[in-house]
């Protein structure tokens, strides 16, 4: 006689356990599409207040008055500036963890995206005395890459490191070829943080605890986009530190 066919019985806990995971997809596309809506909502009015704070600001139709209306526009304008990164962030953690996020990728000379990304970091370097060196290993070499994405990863760790360097510290950038791959390594000074605050850092609006991550007075946006956007090109970001000693980023892409 033949045995009838094994059939596996879903359990209520497993039944319970689809339906919730179901429920929390459905609840994570809400949150995404919400983000998307307010922050392109968002937009529109950070726009004009920028707009007209620098014209005010610049005095482009005349003289204010008071000096002080003057300061409050340059106040007001360096607010809003605050204010659209963040909602410029949040549309950019909201596209790559949906997956609609299109990456371009070409072979880019990491000498030029060095250049670009420090080029921002200038007046900061002088002002605070940090120096920046880059080993002349990252000359002639391709990284297989989406050209914006990639200066946003290398452009946001160089900002984290010099940030958290201490007046008159060191930044250092080193290349390093790794078979078919690129490993870009970016050190600085600064206190360091708990290794096991690390892997948090990588996640959207986490910080670390101790008053160094917070003096940024960040959303803790910055290390999750590069953390998306390296996973997107098909690399990896890497954080290592300890108290005391500094952070070190690795971030591993395909050479181009």
């Amino acid at each position: 006689m033949a045995q009838p066919a094994f059939q596996t019985i879903a359990t209520p806990a497993k039944k319970a356990a689809a339906q919730q995971s179901r429920r929390d997809a459905a609840f994570e596309d809400q949150k995404r599409s919400f983000l998307r809506m307010v922050s392109h909502e968002l937009r529109t009015p950070l726009n004009s207040i920028l707009g007209f704070s620098e014209i005010l600001a610049t005095e482009l139709y005349g003289p204010l008055g008071d000096p002080q209306y003057k300061e409050y526009a340059e106040i007001i304008r360096g607010s809003g500036a605050k204010l659209l990164k963040l909602v410029n962030q949040v549309l950019e953690i909201a596209r790559l963890e949906s997956g609609a996020a299109e990456m371009n990728a070409r072979a880019e000379p990491l000498e030029c995206v060095l250049e670009d990304v420090t080029g921002a970091l200038k007046e900061e370097l002088v002002t605070r005395d940090v120096a920046l060196s880059i080993d002349g290993s990252a000359e002639h070499i391709l990284i297989l890459a989406d050209p914006k994405a990639l200066r946003t990863v290398v452009g946001n760790l160089l900002q984290n490191a010099v940030t958290f360097s201490p007046d008159g510290g060191e930044v250092k950038v080193r290349v390093e070829r790794c078979g078919d791959s690129v490993e870009i390594v970016i050190e600085d000074q600064g206190e360091g943080v708990d290794p096991a605050d690390l892997p948090r850092l990588l996640k959207p609006f986490e910080q670390g605890e101790n008053a160094l991550t917070r003096r940024a007075h960040g959303a803790g946006l910055g290390l999750a986009i590069c953390d998306l956007n390296c996973q997107a090109m098909g690399g990896t970001l890497k954080l290592a530190s300890a108290i005391g000693q500094g952070v070190t980023a690795r971030v591993r892409l395909p050479a181009g």
